[in-house]
């Protein structure tokens, strides 16, 4: 496909750099730079789960039990 695509100058920097430190033609390098970043995995922040001890304890053998217990007997 042939089309004409303007890049800004820091975009255009990194192509040059590339395509000169590979020794490829604009097109080659531009390929190459978009595979690059299509493959990429963002980085995924760990996930923590957090907690505080709220001063309630909730026997969860009944669920019914523990729902009147943390929703009051006015939720049934």
């Amino acid at each position: 496909m042939r089309t004409t695509v303007e890049f800004d100058a820091d975009t255009a920097r990194a192509i040059e750099a590339h395509r000169r430190e590979r020794g490829l033609g604009v097109s080659e390098a531009v390929n190459e730079l978009i595979r690059r970043g299509l493959l990429a995995q963002p980085d995924r922040a760990t996930f923590r789960q957090r907690s505080a001890p709220l001063g309630v304890h909730v026997d969860v053998s009944s669920v019914a039990d523990a729902l009147e217990h943390l929703e009051g007997a006015s939720s049934r």
